[in-house]
């Protein structure tokens, strides 16, 4: 069966339609969505089989953890531990944004929707669609790319039935990605005072680099 494909304003979601995907995640269902970057697959990160579903989907490998789409930088605090000015400084700069910053996950996280690290992956998107699913919904979504495990990224809603239509019951089509290269990822989580770009995409390091250095 193939998946059911809405279509929303990207600028100014319907809120009857963003009703609907937050009924659909309340379920337990996968759903994709657009981002600042490419389309992501959202699901509720303490629901452990909504988040199994998604390794099935992607063939993706389980010690990789899932990153969460947040409405705010205080969702953050409640989600992670150990944040400290490093932190304070990437998301005062960039977010919402195209970066995705590593922390520490804080008790309300399942360890299994970490990847069994105790690390969380967190970005606040420049883009109303998942914002407002998880304003209305009150609680953090899951932000894997919804592509097949060494399949390209999609930056249209067509992309995402071509390759994972048969596998997911909703698609939301908020037309093309803002941009078409991946999130900036950095590390905060591993060393005290260290950090580490683990992939350079719309955000160049010299900026990252420049934004901790103040």
């Amino acid at each position: 069966m193939s998946a059911e494909i809405i279509r929303v304003n990207p600028d100014e979601p319907e809120a009857e339609r963003i009703a609907y995907v937050v009924s659909c995640l309340r379920r337990g269902d996968v759903v994709a969505l657009p981002t600042d970057t490419f389309y992501g697959l959202a699901v509720d990160p303490v629901n452990l089989h909504a988040v199994e579903r998604i390794y099935q989907i992607k063939s993706r490998l389980k010690h990789k953890p899932l990153s969460l789409l947040i409405a705010s930088v205080a969702q953050a605090y409640e989600l992670a531990r150990d944040i400290d000015d490093r932190f304070d400084k990437l998301a005062e700069r960039f977010w919402p944004g195209p970066l995705t910053i590593i922390v520490r996950a804080g008790s309300k996280l399942p360890l299994r929707s970490t990847a069994n690290t105790g690390n969380v992956a967190l970005r606040v998107p420049d883009s109303a669609i998942p914002r407002a699913v998880v304003e209305q919904y009150g609680m953090p979504i899951t932000a894997t790319s919804a592509n097949l495990h060494n399949a390209s990224e999609c930056s249209h809603a067509a992309c995402v039935r071509d390759q994972i239509g048969d596998r997911i019951p909703l698609i939301v089509d908020g037309g093309p990605s803002a941009h078409s290269l991946p999130t900036t990822i950095v590390n905060l989580a591993d060393h005290e005072n260290s950090w580490e770009i683990l992939r350079e995409g719309v955000i160049p390091t010299h900026e990252i680099v420049m934004t901790l250095q103040r």
